[in-house]
Protein backbone atom coordinates (compact mmCIF):
# COMPACT_ATOMS: atom_id res chain seq x y z
CA UNK A 1 0.00 0.00 0.00
CA UNK A 2 2.81 2.15 0.84
CA UNK A 3 4.21 1.81 -2.87
CA UNK A 4 0.91 2.30 -4.36
CA UNK A 5 0.59 5.54 -2.30
CA UNK A 6 3.64 6.95 -3.14
CA UNK A 7 3.07 6.62 -6.84
CA UNK A 8 -0.64 8.11 -6.50
CA UNK A 9 1.01 11.21 -4.75
CA UNK A 10 3.57 11.36 -7.48
CA UNK A 11 0.87 11.68 -10.48
CA UNK A 12 -1.41 13.70 -8.40
CA UNK A 13 1.36 16.35 -7.65
CA UNK A 14 2.21 16.28 -11.47
CA UNK A 15 -1.04 15.97 -12.99
CA UNK A 16 -3.69 17.73 -10.60
CA UNK A 17 -4.10 21.17 -11.30
CA UNK A 18 -5.15 24.03 -8.62
CA UNK A 19 -8.77 24.11 -7.84
CA UNK A 20 -9.55 26.98 -9.97
CA UNK A 21 -7.88 25.48 -12.83
CA UNK A 22 -10.11 21.95 -12.31
CA UNK A 23 -13.16 24.08 -12.21
CA UNK A 24 -12.11 26.41 -15.40
CA UNK A 25 -11.27 22.76 -17.14
CA UNK A 26 -14.82 21.18 -15.68
CA UNK A 27 -16.73 24.13 -16.83
CA UNK A 28 -15.59 23.78 -20.63
CA UNK A 29 -15.49 20.12 -20.23
CA UNK A 30 -19.35 20.62 -19.29
CA UNK A 31 -20.14 23.33 -22.25
CA UNK A 32 -18.78 20.73 -24.88
CA UNK A 33 -20.66 17.56 -23.47
CA UNK A 34 -23.86 19.62 -23.59
CA UNK A 35 -23.45 20.61 -27.13
CA UNK A 36 -22.73 17.01 -28.07
CA UNK A 37 -24.98 15.24 -26.03
CA UNK A 38 -28.15 17.50 -25.71
CA UNK A 39 -29.82 19.73 -27.89
CA UNK A 40 -28.41 22.92 -26.56
CA UNK A 41 -26.38 25.08 -28.53
CA UNK A 42 -23.29 26.29 -27.78
CA UNK A 43 -24.77 29.82 -26.87
CA UNK A 44 -27.41 27.96 -24.96
CA UNK A 45 -25.05 26.17 -22.66
CA UNK A 46 -23.25 29.75 -22.09
CA UNK A 47 -26.68 31.41 -20.97
CA UNK A 48 -27.24 28.48 -19.10
CA UNK A 49 -23.97 28.88 -17.29
CA UNK A 50 -23.99 32.67 -16.74
CA UNK A 51 -28.26 32.47 -15.34
CA UNK A 52 -26.60 29.74 -12.62
CA UNK A 53 -23.47 31.37 -11.98
CA UNK A 54 -24.82 32.99 -9.18
CA UNK A 55 -27.07 30.23 -7.97
CA UNK A 56 -25.52 29.26 -5.07
CA UNK A 57 -25.03 32.61 -3.68
CA UNK A 58 -26.51 32.06 -0.53
CA UNK A 59 -24.93 28.80 0.18
CA UNK A 60 -21.27 30.55 -0.81
CA UNK A 61 -21.47 32.94 2.27
CA UNK A 62 -22.80 30.28 4.23
CA UNK A 63 -19.45 28.17 3.62
CA UNK A 64 -17.65 31.51 3.75
CA UNK A 65 -18.97 31.94 7.79
CA UNK A 66 -18.74 28.47 8.75
CA UNK A 67 -14.42 28.63 7.54
CA UNK A 68 -14.39 32.09 9.26
CA UNK A 69 -16.32 31.19 12.25
CA UNK A 70 -14.34 28.30 12.73
CA UNK A 71 -11.16 29.66 12.90
CA UNK A 72 -12.14 32.66 15.19
CA UNK A 73 -13.59 29.92 17.29
CA UNK A 74 -10.53 27.45 17.60
CA UNK A 75 -8.36 31.24 17.86
CA UNK A 76 -9.46 31.68 21.28
CA UNK A 77 -7.38 31.14 23.71
CA UNK A 78 -9.69 28.83 25.53
CA UNK A 79 -10.65 26.19 22.59
CA UNK A 80 -6.99 26.71 21.57
CA UNK A 81 -6.20 25.32 24.80
CA UNK A 82 -8.73 22.77 24.66
CA UNK A 83 -7.57 21.11 21.41
CA UNK A 84 -4.19 21.72 22.29
CA UNK A 85 -4.35 19.38 25.26
CA UNK A 86 -5.97 16.83 23.31
CA UNK A 87 -3.32 16.81 20.91
CA UNK A 88 -0.47 16.89 23.15
CA UNK A 89 -1.43 13.34 24.87
CA UNK A 90 -1.23 11.67 21.61
CA UNK A 91 2.54 10.55 20.66
CA UNK A 92 2.71 8.43 17.86
CA UNK A 93 1.78 9.41 14.11
CA UNK A 94 -0.14 5.67 13.39
CA UNK A 95 -2.67 7.36 16.86
CA UNK A 96 -2.68 10.74 15.25
CA UNK A 97 -3.96 9.57 12.18
CA UNK A 98 -6.12 7.07 13.63
CA UNK A 99 -7.78 9.67 15.92
CA UNK A 100 -8.05 12.46 13.22
CA UNK A 101 -10.34 10.07 10.62
CA UNK A 102 -12.02 9.12 14.00
CA UNK A 103 -13.18 12.19 15.28
CA UNK A 104 -13.67 13.81 11.88
CA UNK A 105 -16.28 11.19 11.24
CA UNK A 106 -18.04 10.62 14.08
CA UNK A 107 -18.27 15.12 13.82
CA UNK A 108 -19.14 14.87 9.95
CA UNK A 109 -21.83 12.15 10.52
CA UNK A 110 -23.24 14.67 13.00
CA UNK A 111 -23.15 17.59 10.99
CA UNK A 112 -20.87 18.13 7.91
CA UNK A 113 -20.06 21.85 8.21
CA UNK A 114 -19.01 21.14 12.11
CA UNK A 115 -16.77 17.81 10.78
CA UNK A 116 -15.02 19.56 7.70
CA UNK A 117 -14.03 22.79 9.82
CA UNK A 118 -13.34 20.87 13.48
CA UNK A 119 -11.44 17.76 11.70
CA UNK A 120 -9.00 19.73 10.11
CA UNK A 121 -8.16 22.55 12.70
CA UNK A 122 -7.64 19.34 15.02
CA UNK A 123 -5.71 17.73 12.75
CA UNK A 124 -3.74 20.66 12.43
CA UNK A 125 -3.03 20.93 16.21
CA UNK A 126 -1.89 17.45 16.12
CA UNK A 127 0.65 18.44 13.75
CA UNK A 128 2.27 20.83 16.47
CA UNK A 129 3.21 18.02 18.79
CA UNK A 130 3.23 14.83 17.31
CA UNK A 131 6.46 14.74 15.06
CA UNK A 132 7.45 12.86 12.09
CA UNK A 133 3.50 12.48 10.99
CA UNK A 134 2.45 12.88 7.59
CA UNK A 135 0.88 16.40 7.31
CA UNK A 136 -0.86 15.24 3.86
CA UNK A 137 -2.12 12.28 5.34
CA UNK A 138 -2.88 13.62 8.07
CA UNK A 139 -5.06 16.73 6.54
CA UNK A 140 -6.18 13.69 4.05
CA UNK A 141 -7.20 12.07 6.90
CA UNK A 142 -9.43 14.79 8.62
CA UNK A 143 -11.45 15.20 5.21
CA UNK A 144 -11.79 11.81 4.95
CA UNK A 145 -14.35 11.48 7.53
CA UNK A 146 -16.31 13.85 4.61
CA UNK A 147 -17.19 10.80 3.10
CA UNK A 148 -20.42 10.00 5.66
CA UNK A 149 -21.88 13.24 5.81
CA UNK A 150 -24.88 12.64 3.23
CA UNK A 151 -25.81 8.84 5.29
CA UNK A 152 -25.83 10.89 8.72
CA UNK A 153 -28.06 13.14 11.00
CA UNK A 154 -27.81 16.11 8.31
CA UNK A 155 -27.68 14.58 5.15
CA UNK A 156 -29.75 16.80 2.56
CA UNK A 157 -31.78 14.09 0.72
CA UNK A 158 -32.88 12.46 3.92
CA UNK A 159 -34.31 15.21 5.91
CA UNK A 160 -35.24 16.47 3.15
CA UNK A 161 -37.68 13.75 2.22
CA UNK A 162 -38.67 13.67 5.91
CA UNK A 163 -40.53 17.22 5.64
CA UNK A 164 -44.14 17.51 4.88
CA UNK A 165 -44.17 19.33 1.36
CA UNK A 166 -41.12 18.95 0.09
CA UNK A 167 -40.46 18.54 -3.62
CA UNK A 168 -41.36 14.94 -4.20
CA UNK A 169 -43.95 14.26 -1.71
CA UNK A 170 -46.61 13.24 -4.40
CA UNK A 171 -44.48 10.40 -5.95
CA UNK A 172 -42.67 8.87 -2.70
CA UNK A 173 -44.78 10.92 -0.20
CA UNK A 174 -43.43 11.77 3.24
CA UNK A 175 -40.07 9.64 4.18
CA UNK A 176 -39.10 9.32 8.24
CA UNK A 177 -35.48 9.02 8.68
CA UNK A 178 -36.10 5.44 10.11
CA UNK A 179 -36.46 4.46 6.28
CA UNK A 180 -33.14 6.57 5.56
CA UNK A 181 -30.57 6.97 7.81
CA UNK A 182 -31.60 4.57 10.36
CA UNK A 183 -32.07 1.16 8.07
CA UNK A 184 -29.79 -1.14 8.60
CA UNK A 185 -27.96 -0.94 5.23
CA UNK A 186 -27.16 2.99 5.92
CA UNK A 187 -25.98 1.70 9.61
CA UNK A 188 -23.94 -1.13 7.89
CA UNK A 189 -22.39 1.25 5.78
CA UNK A 190 -21.81 3.69 8.10
CA UNK A 191 -20.65 1.38 10.90
CA UNK A 192 -17.96 -0.45 8.62
CA UNK A 193 -16.45 2.83 7.56
CA UNK A 194 -16.64 4.14 10.85
CA UNK A 195 -14.77 1.67 12.34
CA UNK A 196 -12.61 0.75 9.52
CA UNK A 197 -11.13 3.78 7.81
CA UNK A 198 -9.14 4.90 10.35
CA UNK A 199 -7.05 1.79 10.04
CA UNK A 200 -7.25 1.99 6.59
CA UNK A 201 -5.63 5.66 6.73
CA UNK A 202 -3.35 4.34 9.16
CA UNK A 203 -2.04 1.74 6.43
CA UNK A 204 -1.33 4.44 3.82
CA UNK A 205 1.19 5.75 5.89
CA UNK A 206 4.77 6.63 4.06
CA UNK A 207 8.01 5.02 4.70
CA UNK A 208 9.63 7.07 7.56
CA UNK A 209 12.24 8.51 4.45
CA UNK A 210 8.87 9.33 2.16
CA UNK A 211 7.12 11.25 5.53
CA UNK A 212 6.49 14.95 4.52
CA UNK A 213 6.09 16.74 7.94
CA UNK A 214 4.30 20.05 8.35
CA UNK A 215 6.41 23.36 7.39
CA UNK A 216 6.65 25.59 10.30
CA UNK A 217 5.69 28.78 8.47
CA UNK A 218 2.30 27.09 8.27
CA UNK A 219 1.69 26.30 12.13
CA UNK A 220 3.27 29.93 12.94
CA UNK A 221 1.28 32.17 14.66
CA UNK A 222 1.80 36.28 14.17
CA UNK A 223 0.92 38.07 17.85
CA UNK A 224 -1.12 40.35 17.38
CA UNK A 225 -0.60 43.80 19.09
CA UNK A 226 -3.90 46.57 19.73
CA UNK A 227 -3.25 49.92 20.05
CA UNK A 228 -2.64 51.28 23.70
CA UNK A 229 -5.92 52.37 25.16
CA UNK A 230 -7.07 55.85 25.47
CA UNK A 231 -9.71 57.63 27.41
CA UNK A 232 -12.80 57.25 25.17
CA UNK A 233 -15.56 55.68 24.73
CA UNK A 234 -14.69 54.48 21.63
CA UNK A 235 -11.27 52.71 23.36
CA UNK A 236 -13.18 51.36 26.16
CA UNK A 237 -15.86 50.09 23.99
CA UNK A 238 -13.65 47.71 21.91
CA UNK A 239 -11.67 46.63 24.74
CA UNK A 240 -14.72 46.03 27.12
CA UNK A 241 -15.90 42.80 28.18
CA UNK A 242 -19.87 44.38 28.58
CA UNK A 243 -20.93 44.29 25.31
CA UNK A 244 -19.50 40.83 24.73
CA UNK A 245 -21.56 39.72 27.45
CA UNK A 246 -24.54 40.99 26.45
CA UNK A 247 -24.67 39.53 22.92
CA UNK A 248 -23.30 36.10 24.40
CA UNK A 249 -26.82 35.72 26.55
CA UNK A 250 -28.79 36.76 23.56
CA UNK A 251 -26.89 34.39 21.08
CA UNK A 252 -27.27 31.47 23.44
CA UNK A 253 -30.72 32.47 24.85
CA UNK A 254 -31.78 31.82 20.99
CA UNK A 255 -30.20 28.76 20.56
CA UNK A 256 -31.46 27.67 23.42
CA UNK A 257 -35.07 28.52 22.49
CA UNK A 258 -34.11 26.79 19.07
CA UNK A 259 -32.91 23.02 20.39
CA UNK A 260 -36.16 23.27 22.76
CA UNK A 261 -38.38 23.92 20.32
CA UNK A 262 -37.00 22.12 17.41
CA UNK A 263 -34.89 19.15 18.75
CA UNK A 264 -31.53 18.45 17.73
CA UNK A 265 -31.98 20.27 14.63
CA UNK A 266 -28.36 21.41 13.45
CA UNK A 267 -28.18 23.28 9.72
CA UNK A 268 -25.75 25.08 9.09
CA UNK A 269 -26.88 28.06 9.90
CA UNK A 270 -27.04 26.70 13.14
CA UNK A 271 -23.80 25.58 13.28
CA UNK A 272 -22.74 29.44 11.82
CA UNK A 273 -24.41 30.61 14.72
CA UNK A 274 -23.00 28.09 17.12
CA UNK A 275 -19.32 29.13 15.74
CA UNK A 276 -20.22 33.19 16.25
CA UNK A 277 -21.72 33.07 19.27
CA UNK A 278 -18.51 30.95 21.29
CA UNK A 279 -16.13 33.06 19.24
CA UNK A 280 -17.53 36.32 20.67
CA UNK A 281 -17.62 34.97 23.89
CA UNK A 282 -14.50 33.02 23.93
CA UNK A 283 -12.21 35.80 22.84
CA UNK A 284 -13.56 38.39 25.59
CA UNK A 285 -13.70 41.73 23.94
CA UNK A 286 -14.84 42.82 20.04
CA UNK A 287 -11.05 44.19 20.00
CA UNK A 288 -9.69 40.42 19.82
CA UNK A 289 -12.76 38.86 18.60
CA UNK A 290 -12.69 41.57 15.52
CA UNK A 291 -8.45 40.77 14.68
CA UNK A 292 -9.53 36.77 14.82
CA UNK A 293 -12.12 37.45 12.46
CA UNK A 294 -10.16 39.41 9.98
CA UNK A 295 -7.27 37.51 10.12
CA UNK A 296 -9.50 34.50 9.60
CA UNK A 297 -11.32 35.76 6.56
CA UNK A 298 -7.97 35.74 4.42
CA UNK A 299 -8.70 31.64 4.44
CA UNK A 300 -11.62 31.99 2.64
CA UNK A 301 -10.78 33.62 -1.04
CA UNK A 302 -10.83 29.98 -2.95
CA UNK A 303 -14.42 29.50 -1.96
CA UNK A 304 -15.63 33.38 -2.56
CA UNK A 305 -13.86 32.89 -6.26
CA UNK A 306 -14.67 29.33 -7.35
CA UNK A 307 -18.19 28.08 -6.00
CA UNK A 308 -19.64 30.56 -8.35
CA UNK A 309 -18.34 28.90 -11.31
CA UNK A 310 -20.02 24.97 -9.82
CA UNK A 311 -23.29 27.24 -9.81
CA UNK A 312 -22.14 27.96 -13.29
CA UNK A 313 -21.71 24.02 -14.00
CA UNK A 314 -25.03 23.19 -11.82
CA UNK A 315 -27.09 25.74 -14.13
CA UNK A 316 -25.40 23.92 -17.53
CA UNK A 317 -26.03 20.52 -16.36
CA UNK A 318 -29.49 20.73 -14.83
CA UNK A 319 -30.73 23.46 -17.54
CA UNK A 320 -29.24 21.55 -20.87
CA UNK A 321 -30.72 18.04 -19.54
CA UNK A 322 -26.65 16.87 -19.60
CA UNK A 323 -27.67 15.71 -15.78
CA UNK A 324 -30.38 13.12 -16.66
CA UNK A 325 -28.45 11.82 -19.86
CA UNK A 326 -26.07 10.23 -17.24
CA UNK A 327 -28.67 9.19 -15.10
CA UNK A 328 -30.79 7.71 -18.03
CA UNK A 329 -27.12 5.52 -19.02
CA UNK A 330 -27.29 3.91 -15.47
CA UNK A 331 -30.59 2.96 -15.84
CA UNK A 332 -30.26 1.50 -18.98
CA UNK A 333 -27.97 -0.90 -17.71
CA UNK A 334 -29.86 -1.33 -14.19
CA UNK A 335 -31.98 -4.67 -13.47
CA UNK A 336 -33.46 -4.95 -10.14
CA UNK A 337 -30.56 -6.29 -8.64
CA UNK A 338 -28.47 -3.71 -9.65
CA UNK A 339 -30.21 -0.83 -9.89
CA UNK A 340 -29.66 0.95 -6.27
CA UNK A 341 -25.71 -0.20 -7.04
CA UNK A 342 -25.59 1.54 -10.31
CA UNK A 343 -28.23 4.60 -9.08
CA UNK A 344 -25.09 5.02 -6.47
CA UNK A 345 -22.59 5.30 -9.07
CA UNK A 346 -24.74 7.58 -11.32
CA UNK A 347 -24.73 10.31 -8.76
CA UNK A 348 -21.34 10.13 -7.88
CA UNK A 349 -20.43 10.90 -11.79
CA UNK A 350 -23.02 13.48 -11.71
CA UNK A 351 -21.35 15.42 -8.16
CA UNK A 352 -18.06 16.04 -10.29
CA UNK A 353 -20.25 18.75 -12.01
CA UNK A 354 -22.74 18.87 -9.55
CA UNK A 355 -21.49 19.24 -6.32
CA UNK A 356 -24.16 19.96 -4.02
CA UNK A 357 -26.46 17.89 -2.03
CA UNK A 358 -29.96 19.34 -2.25
CA UNK A 359 -28.86 20.68 -6.12
CA UNK A 360 -28.57 17.18 -6.89
CA UNK A 361 -31.31 15.92 -5.37
CA UNK A 362 -33.24 18.26 -7.64
CA UNK A 363 -31.67 17.59 -11.05
CA UNK A 364 -31.45 13.05 -10.31
CA UNK A 365 -34.71 12.87 -8.37
CA UNK A 366 -37.28 13.36 -11.51
CA UNK A 367 -35.78 10.40 -13.36
CA UNK A 368 -34.21 8.19 -10.72
CA UNK A 369 -38.35 7.80 -8.90
CA UNK A 370 -39.48 7.83 -12.12
CA UNK A 371 -37.60 4.69 -12.95
CA UNK A 372 -37.42 3.37 -9.15
CA UNK A 373 -41.66 3.39 -10.03
CA UNK A 374 -41.10 1.75 -13.17
CA UNK A 375 -38.76 -1.27 -11.62
CA UNK A 376 -41.05 -1.62 -8.09
CA UNK A 377 -37.68 -0.16 -6.16
CA UNK A 378 -37.61 1.36 -2.90
CA UNK A 379 -37.81 5.37 -2.97
CA UNK A 380 -36.43 6.03 -0.30
CA UNK A 381 -33.56 3.16 -0.77
CA UNK A 382 -33.02 4.89 -4.00
CA UNK A 383 -32.74 8.42 -2.29
CA UNK A 384 -30.02 7.11 -0.38
CA UNK A 385 -28.16 5.90 -3.26
CA UNK A 386 -28.00 9.44 -4.69
CA UNK A 387 -27.18 10.50 -1.10
CA UNK A 388 -23.76 8.33 -0.71
CA UNK A 389 -23.03 8.88 -4.51
CA UNK A 390 -23.22 12.73 -3.65
CA UNK A 391 -20.87 11.97 -0.47
CA UNK A 392 -18.71 9.28 -2.40
CA UNK A 393 -16.97 11.13 -4.87
CA UNK A 394 -16.17 14.31 -3.13
CA UNK A 395 -12.91 12.59 -2.09
CA UNK A 396 -11.54 13.39 -5.47
CA UNK A 397 -13.51 16.43 -5.60
CA UNK A 398 -11.81 19.36 -4.55
CA UNK A 399 -14.86 22.05 -3.78
CA UNK A 400 -15.87 20.40 -0.89
CA UNK A 401 -12.05 20.25 0.28
CA UNK A 402 -11.24 23.66 0.14
CA UNK A 403 -12.11 24.81 3.64
CA UNK A 404 -10.22 21.80 4.78
CA UNK A 405 -7.15 23.15 2.49
CA UNK A 406 -7.73 26.75 3.52
CA UNK A 407 -7.10 25.93 7.56
CA UNK A 408 -4.01 23.35 6.27
CA UNK A 409 -2.74 25.91 4.37
CA UNK A 410 -1.76 22.99 1.72
CA UNK A 411 -3.44 22.42 -1.95
CA UNK A 412 -5.39 19.84 -3.64
CA UNK A 413 -2.81 17.78 -4.74
CA UNK A 414 -0.93 17.58 -1.71
CA UNK A 415 -4.03 14.80 -0.54
CA UNK A 416 -5.66 13.54 -3.36
CA UNK A 417 -3.14 10.78 -3.64
CA UNK A 418 -4.29 9.30 -0.82
CA UNK A 419 -8.13 10.52 -1.21
CA UNK A 420 -8.32 8.63 -4.29
CA UNK A 421 -7.55 5.03 -2.05
CA UNK A 422 -9.97 6.37 0.61
CA UNK A 423 -12.71 6.66 -2.55
CA UNK A 424 -11.76 3.04 -3.33
CA UNK A 425 -12.13 1.63 -0.61
CA UNK A 426 -15.24 3.38 0.82
CA UNK A 427 -16.43 2.75 -2.48
CA UNK A 428 -16.18 -1.20 -2.29
CA UNK A 429 -17.82 -0.77 1.22
CA UNK A 430 -21.11 0.81 0.44
CA UNK A 431 -21.57 -0.79 -3.35
CA UNK A 432 -21.99 -3.94 -0.59
CA UNK A 433 -24.51 -2.19 1.46
CA UNK A 434 -26.53 -1.64 -1.52
CA UNK A 435 -25.94 -4.95 -3.62
CA UNK A 436 -26.82 -7.23 -0.35
CA UNK A 437 -28.55 -4.84 1.99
Amino acid sequence: MKFLTKISNTIMEKLLPDPYIFVAILTVLVLFLGVVLTDSSPLDMVVYWGDGFWGLLAFTMQMVIVLAAGHVLANSPIFKKFLSTIASKIQKPSSAIIIVTFVSLIACWINWGFGLVIGALFAKEIARHVKKVDYRLLIASAYSGFVVWHGGLAGSIPLSVATNGHPFADIMGVVPTSETIFTPYNLFIALVIGFTLPFFNRWMMPKEDDVVEVDPALLKEEKVSFPPAERTFASWSERSSLLTILIGLIGLSYLIYHFATKGFALDLNIVNSIFIILGIILHGSPQRFLAAAQEAIKTTSGIVFQFPFYAGIMGMMTASGLAIVFSEWFIAISNDFTFYLFTFYSAGLVNFFVPSGGGQWAVQAPIMLEAAGAMGADYAKTAMAIAWGDAWTNMIQPFWALPALAIAGLRAKDIMGFCLFVLIYTGIIISIGFLFF
